[in-house]
């Protein structure tokens, strides 16, 4: 009940007003107390600053309030800015002193918020509430806390795990234009075991994407793939004026040992001589400029993988788990597997997705290069925003096991926006051996026809770029088939038990045929 006491308000402004429930609360019923807190509460949710200008402070309110609305504008550009220049977003995101300014900046904005809940709370009064109502103001004014500046924080937190994993996996230098529109990036998959000499990648692609529609193929090189060409400007050609063609030991997967161990000088201040020179041999082998490389551990896919949640293929065939092997043997021989990989629709966590990639056992490198193309389709159709949102500190955490690569972080904003513009589409996909060149028995990696395969890379390119969304050489519709389908649900009236019993008998010509199915594969 309103009364006619007239009193100077508290911020010493010097004006009077009749006394309200609100700004004066002393004379207020305690159900009116009750709910002038929670209103109170509510202002400094929605509008910081309001409840001060209607019950406390006004200059601290205005304040509070002019801050307030400046930050509303700012969220309302960046939103804006993320619909029409995601690459502008990014890049201040990922930018290594933006990113430290905006984490920064929502520090204190986390720190302000909550000493405007914490005076608030002084403006409530709490002994003229009642007993009850004490506690349910308490706890909504931690809970409203958290929500604000903990999310706020927690925002911080997160953009700085980001900053730091972009930090250490991204090299500082000048950004890289794409050559005859293309932006062209050789991956790898490192395996540098202990019964190992150095690092070897097992995994050879060259990634090729469309600068404009993002529109991708894939060249898988075999490992085995021998006499490499360098061009002239290449400083291997010094080394390999005639290609790496010294014979069987000279696979292009030896190649990065090679150039580490004997041949480090020939790239003088390169941070990977290794990868260099793989580069300038993909180049060779394509007759395309690569320009970047990304080399991946095998532990970091594994980690990767189970960091996005699985992914999700429509296998072919049975897929072996390899087990180790048997000493002694020659040719060398391995224990019966330890475990298969099912035929048909299923979500492969990151052990799984590993031995899927790798497994040759029974078959041959060209079925495990289908399956290679078949799951980088997968990872690249699934690694979402949505699920990049959702799973951001694993991916991060798992993103530092990529080893390395000299990709400049200052480009990082525009290939995230090319990654984007890929995403709707199907991947070409094209390897330099069988079944796209040649048969096994041919043996076209050993002696290869480089006009050939010249020819069929630039015929590969310029009918992705008029057909983005064409399917490559390998590429199967069978994702479509089986999309309603639920997990492992192909039969094809062979058991785990079966195979694992010709295994251990040593029946390598029927599991051979049994497996000739099992490069045959699609993202789900």
């Amino acid at each position: 009940m309103m009364t006619g006491t007239r009193v100077q308000d508290t911020d010493g402004e010097g004006t009077t007003g009749l006394t309200n429930p609100v700004r004066y609360p002393e004379a207020a019923s305690p159900a009116v107390r009750t709910k002038r807190a929670f209103v109170l509460l509510a202002l400094t949710l929605v509008l910081p600053g309001s409840a001060q200008v209607v019950a406390g402070d006004r200059r601290l309110g205005r304040r509070a309030l002019r801050t307030t609305f400046t930050c509303w504008a700012l969220v309302l550009l960046g939103l804006v800015l993320a619909l029409t220049n995601r690459s502008l977003v990014v890049g201040v995101v990922t930018h290594r002193w933006w990113s430290l300014l905006l984490i920064v900046a929502l520090l204190g904005m986390a720190v302000a918020w909550a000493l405007l809940f914490i005076n608030t709370l002084r403006l409530i009064r709490m002994p003229l509430l009642n007993r009850g109502a004490r506690p349910l103001v308490a706890g909504a004014l931690a809970l409203l806390m958290a929500l604000t500046s903990g999310s706020l924080a927690y925002g911080a937190y997160v953009l700085g795990v980001g900053r730091s994993t972009v930090g250490s996996i991204f090299q500082t230098g000048p950004a890289f234009d794409p050559v005859d529109g293309r932006y062209n990036f050789l991956l790898m998959g490192g395996d540098a075991g202990e019964d190992r000499t150095g690092r070897r990648p097992d995994s050879i692609s060259v990634i090729s994407v469309d600068a404009e529609t993002g529109s991708t193929v894939t060249f898988s090189i075999p490992r085995n793939f021998q006499n490499a060409q360098f061009s002239d400007d290449s400083p291997l050609w010094e080394a390999y004026p005639d290609g790496y063609n010294c014979g069987d030991p000279c696979i292009i997967n030896s190649l990065y040992t090679d150039v580490t161990q004997n041949y480090a000088d020939l790239y003088p201040g390169a941070a990977d001589p290794g990868a260099e020179a793989m580069m300038d041999a993909a180049s060779g082998v394509l007759g395309i400029e690569v320009q970047a490389y990304l080399l991946v551990d095998m532990n970091g896919f594994e980690q990767l993988v189970d960091a996005m949640g699985g992914i999700r293929i429509d296998a072919g065939g049975w897929v072996p788990i390899t087990a180790g092997e048997i000493p002694g043997s020659d040719p060398i021989r391995h224990y019966p597997p330890d475990g298969w990989i099912k035929p048909g629709v299923q979500t492969l966590d990151g052990y799984h997705a590993l031995w899927y990639a790798r497994s040759r056992e029974f078959v041959t490198d060209y079925d495990r290069i289908s399956r290679q193309q078949c799951v980088q389709q997968a990872m690249i159709a699934q690694l979402d925003p949505a699920t990049v949102l959702t799973r951001f500190q694993s991916l991060a955490a798992a993103g530092t096991q990529i080893v390395e690569t000299d990709i400049s972080q200052d480009q990082l904003a525009s290939f995230v926006d090319l990654g984007l513009k890929a995403q709707g589409q199907e991947t070409r996909r094209l390897t330099i051996g069988p079944p796209d060149f040649g048969t096994p028995a041919e043996n076209f990696v050993t002696y290869p026809d480089f006009d050939l395969i010249h020819s069929r890379v630039q015929e590969t390119l310029a009918q992705g770029a008029a057909e983005p969304g064409a399917a490559g050489p390998l590429q199967l519709d069978r994702a479509a088939l089986v999309e309603e389908l639920p997990e492992e649900t192909a039969d094809d009236g062979i058991t785990e038990e079966y195979l694992q019993e010709l295994a251990t008998i040593g029946d390598d010509a029927t599991l051979g045929e049994l497996l000739a199915n099992n490069g045959e594969c699609s993202p789900a």
